[in-house]
């Protein structure tokens, strides 16, 4: 896992925001603070809950400053449609190589289902430097991140 202080490793993927585009982070810190809010999958309670939440503190970010995106390991189609049935209207990165949660130490297998590589429940701010400056892991997956902490910790940053 990344820590605090440490450079957020820079990656290109998919970018699904109702449309296909390319994201890479280190062209988009710009838009700092960056909220990278990392979901095992499309359509399942607990990640659609977590993305619904997140839409609707978006203002409280926005008006932070910060720039919101969702990150699985699902296809950018999958995301779209996610997007659409669940209302969000920020973007979701699709890293159906793994190559970010493995970037980033966020890979998780749910053994018990027999689903292997998927994203770990994490939440991670990057800033304008490209600096990892607040980082969340849940130990269990049923588990979403505490909301107002993260909103605290994009808040810390001016």
């Amino acid at each position: 896992m990344v820590d605090e202080g440490d450079a957020a490793p820079d990656f290109t993927a998919p970018l699904a925001d109702g449309d296909v585009t390319q994201f890479t982070l280190s062209d988009r810190l710009d838009e700092a603070p960056l909220v990278l809010a990392f979901f095992p999958g499309a359509f399942t309670g607990t990640c659609t809950h977590e993305m619904e939440t997140f839409e609707d503190r978006l203002d409280e970010f926005g008006d932070l400053g910060a720039t919101v995106y969702g990150v699985s390991v699902d296809t950018p189609f999958a995301l779209n449609a996610f997007r659409e049935d669940s209302g969000l209207t920020f973007g979701m990165l699709s890293d159906t190589n793994r190559r970010i949660v493995d970037a980033y130490d966020l890979a998780m297998d749910f053994a018990s289902l027999g689903v292997d590589d998927v994203a770990k429940r994490a939440v991670v701010v990057v800033d304008g430097e490209g600096a990892v400056r607040y980082e969340w892991v849940a130990g269990d997956p049923g588990i979403e991140p505490d909301y107002d902490e993260v909103r605290d910790a994009v808040a810390a940053l001016d």
